[in-house]
């Protein structure tokens, strides 16, 4: 016997907002990574800037 639609509702609205939830999460873990990784890139060229000689 198929469960009611009045009880599938719930449960699935719960499943979907956990999905979307997940989503936003790693969408912004993913977005986070590339500018840490950009913001060390930067200090890295200017601390080698920095150490080369002025002539």
């Amino acid at each position: 016997m198929a469960p009611s639609p009045q009880r599938l509702d719930p449960d699935r609205s719960r499943r979907r907002l956990e999905l979307l939830a997940a989503l936003a999460q790693a969408k912004s873990t993913r977005e986070s990574i590339p500018s840490s990784r950009l913001r060390g890139l930067r200090l890295r060229e200017l601390i080698a800037t920095r150490r080369r000689p002025a002539n």
